[in-house]
């Protein structure tokens, strides 16, 4: 069911440890990471995250909170849409 569904987007200067951090995140609040992109363009780390929250205890917004938080702890960006958002801001 998409109202579980989530897309997460992080974006910044490539290091070690961005993709554990974030994944480390959702494991901890039982988040199933159902599909990872990622890519480097120049030196910039970019990954998209598809997931699914049905088994978190935490709400959209307090894991949203906990994945930015994480984010600025990596000194990276990172977005966290509900996937029918997204699709609908992605339709033309």
């Amino acid at each position: 069911m998409d109202d579980y569904k989530i897309i997460i987007t992080v974006s910044g200067a490539d290091k070690v440890g961005i993709v554990a951090g974030i994944s480390s995140v959702l494991f901890k609040h039982r988040v199933n990471i159902e599909d990872i992109k990622q890519t480097l363009m120049q030196g910039h780390f970019v990954m998209f995250m598809l997931c699914d929250i049905q088994n978190s205890e935490l709400s959209f917004k307090e894991l949203k909170n906990a994945l930015i938080e994480e984010g600025n702890k990596l000194e990276v960006e990172v977005w966290v849409q509900k996937k029918g958002i997204f699709e609908k801001m992605h339709t033309v």
